[in-house]
């Protein structure tokens, strides 16, 4: 809670039941009808409402109380995260789950091993943030106040120069045990004396490098946790008990040493989400009271004039008010190319200012940026478990158990039933107790899930869990919309035609001055490009627009007519044989040739049968321009097919995708024509939402793998939310989109969609390869082991470190792919 002034204050509630825009106007409705609420901010995205109001007339309980009327109760819960970088592993994971779920009010915990965070739900009323950090930090995992913190290199951290002295002592011990003897085999005493100091070399190695496996070991048993912390502490414990120093320090040496190289793997899984977290910067310039002013980004507020120089980032989503510049919008957007800025353009938090000086005024805080909304949703994308996630979890509870008994077994049975030497078979079953870890196999999936979503997010596309990055991989139908899809969704005017001895500066100085008093996007587009082409404006008296028909105005004192080829037909026009003047230096557009060419005499138009018949095959819209006596000229309208469209079709049916269809509420002729244009396998014209709702379930009725519907979020919201992935396009900057879609292409562009088939589709085979060699090597050396066949530092070289750096490093594979570069020409048009 913070003042504002005497009277007024600021109190943040946390709403989780409103959680989309209609949710969010309906609150802001609601408790804008109560007199002494000054101001009300919604956050959809993350469920919250900030709320200033009159302290003299009214309270939080008051408003409490109000927000439950509109059906959106506040919660009495909090939720924390907590970065603790150390907990890599589902091991630490259970600990700190274990120990957190003993604390009084807390509702619920997600901890996220991949990510190194935990999420945490609770009563402040019983519990605090301090003592939640408390308890995490007492299982040995410390609690970081942000991601951003500057951590000692991992090489450098008090664990990593323990091991590296255990190791010392242990290559020392084993020089003393070995090498020296065969140089002194005559000198007795020495024998006994060396003996001695290699036991003490390896008992101290222990002590060095396995404290903290030790540590570990006795958090696990307070737990109640059969963790690797616990076998491998165990394996210590009973190899120094039977008079094994040198297996118990190899042990305590190797296993810290392949934490080590285990955390290391995972921190390259985590650097691609901080180098997200690093885009935003924390401090920004601000204008104040006539002055620039530095200040932490968390302190701006929406309306404030920010100031972004050359070289800087953009701290806050905002619109620019003064200046022109290119921005680089790739860690937003995807989009490689800096696009210009000027005034009255939308800015993301994030983006970089390449060249000139921005002024841009915020319109959303800090915490809801698209960039914060990005880190945050990708970040929580691994709560959400991939059916292959579940099926590890699964396997590794009821493999290690197995594993552990089998190892019990091995050390127990043939010193006790068949006299076999206790020593050996005490090796052979810690072997398998360390083969027991299923660390790599259960790391091997959720690494390469946040490795592909994070390689994802750099490039544009936001994933929002990876069952839908695991889902994309096996659909086999894709459904597209039209408007705003495939093409741009903005009207274009496409082709003039000028007639009866006008000129197309003619038709468009008529067309632009009438259209210009319109409000119709048909206008504003002919009104758009006769600026562009520099036609004069004529002055109009007496406008009238003609619902359904067009426009009609005085130019000149002439009436003038702007529209439908109907409303020209009710003026009386044949429509048949308009004159076409063809000399004394007229322009025709080119489009025009063709209809010259094809009258039987060179000058005259068949525009009913021939020329607007034809054009409207095209998917445009005509317009007629005249008089009551004449018509001046012909101008074609139509949404323009995004340039990429075509090349993406082609390219969705060579990666493996069996139907491209095309869903639209548009006519059948508008339809077919930018259908075929496009070359999509299917055309399905006419729908209304309800309607595109029952194409998707056919479609997936009558495929194997299911369906990915692509729209722009909000009017096809529906069939997003119906079909196996809802893909979003343009979402940067749009909450509902965001929030409608599984997957969002942050950037209008249609060449992501063939980059997200492909990364799906490779981070399908990265997993299996993962869980497939994981597996493998697991079932061989537990196979081996019992045997004689596996010794104790193959078990955690090969078994231990070396799969987990293998499951990751062939998981990192996935940061490296990227969006294909479109053909020459597709970048040209």
């Amino acid at each position: 809670m913070s003042m504002q002034s005497t009277d007024n204050e600021t109190v943040q509630f946390v709403v989780p039941d409103m959680d989309c825009p209609s949710c969010a106007g309906k609150v802001e409705r609601g408790l804008g009808n109560l007199d002494a609420i000054l101001d009300v901010e919604t956050r959809p995205t993350s469920g919250t409402v900030v709320v200033t109001y009159d302290a003299t007339s009214i309270t939080a309980e008051t408003i409490t109380e109000a927000l439950g009327s509109l059906g959106y109760p506040v919660t009495t819960t909090q939720q924390e995260r907590f970065s603790v970088p150390s907990m890599d592993c589902s091991a630490c994971a259970g600990k700190v789950d274990a120990a957190l779920n003993e604390l009084s009010g807390v509702v619920s915990i997600d901890t996220r091993p991949t990510s190194g965070t935990v999420v945490v739900t609770y009563d402040p009323a019983q519990s605090s943030v301090g003592e939640l950090a408390a308890t995490i930090e007492q299982t040995g995992y410390a609690v970081v106040e942000s991601k951003r913190d500057t951590q000692p290199q991992l090489w450098k951290t008090p664990r990593a120069v323990k091991t590296a002295i255990g190791a010392v002592l242990l290559l020392t011990g084993v020089v003393f045990e070995w090498f020296i003897p065969a140089f002194n085999t005559t000198f007795t005493t020495i024998w006994l004396w060396t003996v001695s100091i290699d036991w003490l070399l390896y008992v101290l190695a222990v002590v060095v490098a396995g404290t903290a496996i030790l540590r570990n070991g006795l958090i696990s048993v307070r737990t109640r946790q059969l963790d690797i912390d616990l076998l491998m502490s165990a394996g210590i414990t009973g190899a120094l008990v039977v008079g094994l120093p040198f297996e118990a320090a190899t042990l305590a040496v190797l296993y810290s040493i392949a934490e080590l190289l285990e955390r290391y793997s995972i921190d390259r899984a985590r650097n691609s989400l901080t180098e997200l977290l690093e885009l935003s910067p924390d401090t920004a310039t601000v204008r104040r009271n006539g002055e620039e002013v530095v200040v932490p980004v968390e302190e701006i507020s929406v309306g404030e004039t920010v100031v972004v120089r050359p070289g800087e980032n953009v701290p806050l989503d905002g619109v620019v008010i003064d200046g022109h510049s290119a921005l680089d919008e790739s860690p937003v957007t995807g989009e490689s190319v800096p696009v210009d800025k000027t005034v009255g353009d939308e800015v993301y938090a994030g983006t970089r200012n390449t060249e000139g000086f921005l002024a841009i005024e915020a319109t959303a805080p800090a915490g809801e940026s698209t960039l914060a909304q990005v880190i945050e949703l990708v970040a929580d994308a691994e709560a959400e478990q991939t059916e292959r996630e579940q099926f590890v979890d699964r396997f590794a509870a009821i493999y290690t158990p197995i594993i552990v008994v089998g190892a019990l077994l091995t050390m127990t049975i043939p010193p006790l039933v068949f006299g076999a030497p206790f020593t050996e078979w005490f090796v052979r079953g810690l072997t398998l107790i360390v083969i027991a870890c299923p660390c790599a196999f259960v790391i091997s999936t959720p690494v390469s899930v946040v490795s592909g979503l994070t390689s994802a997010a750099r490039n544009g596309v936001l994933i929002k869990g990876g069952a839908h990055l695991e889902s994309m991989a096996t659909v086999d139908t894709v459904a597209l919309d039209k408007t705003g899809t495939l093409t741009t969704g903005e009207l274009q005017v496409t082709d003039v035609i000028a007639l009866n001895g006008n000129d197309e500066t003619d038709v468009l100085a008529c067309a632009g001055s009438i259209e210009r008093r319109s409000e119709h996007p048909i206008a504003a587009a002919i009104v758009e490009y006769a600026d562009t082409a520099a036609a004069p404006i004529r002055s109009i008296a007496q406008f009238e627009a003609l619902p359904g028909k067009g426009v009609r105005a005085e130019l000149d004192g002439v009436t003038h007519y702007a529209g439908k080829p109907g409303l020209f037909a009710e003026l009386g026009f044949s429509l048949e044989h308009t004159h076409l003047k063809t000399d004394g230096g007229v322009t025709i557009s080119k489009t025009a040739e063709d209809d010259i060419q094809s009258c039987a005499h060179g000058s005259y138009l068949d525009l009913r049968n021939e020329t607007i018949p034809r054009l409207q095959q095209e998917g445009k819209t005509v317009i007629l321009v005249g008089t009551e006596d004449e018509i001046e000229g012909v101008i074609a309208v139509a949404d323009t097919v995004r340039p990429e469209a075509a090349w993406m079709v082609d390219r969705l049916n060579e990666l493996g995708i069996s139907r491209v269809v095309m869903l639209t509420g548009d006519n059948e002729r508008t339809a077919h024509a930018i259908g075929n244009q496009v070359g999509v396998d299917e055309i399905r014209a006419g729908l209304l939402p309800a309607e595109k709702v029952a194409a998707i379930r056919e479609l997936d009725a009558e495929t194997a793998g299911g369906v990915a519907m692509v729209g722009d979020g909000i009017n096809d919201a529906p069939a997003l939310a119906t079909a196996t992935v809802g893909i979003a396009m343009g979402a940067a900057g749009t909450d509902a989109a965001i929030e409608t879609a599984d997957i969002a292409l942050m950037a209008d562009d249609l060449t992501k969609l063939p980059y997200l088939y492909s990364l799906s589709a490779k981070s399908e085979s990265v997993i299996k390869q993962n869980i497939g060699s994981s597996l493998a090597v697991k079932a061989v050396l537990a196979i081996g082991a019992p045997f004689g066949y596996v010794s104790v530092l193959v078990a955690i070289v090969v078994g231990d470190m070396g799969m987990s750096l293998g499951v990751t490093s062939n998981a990192m594979r996935l940061a490296g792919i990227e969006p294909e570069t479109p053909p020459e020409a597709i970048e040209s048009v």
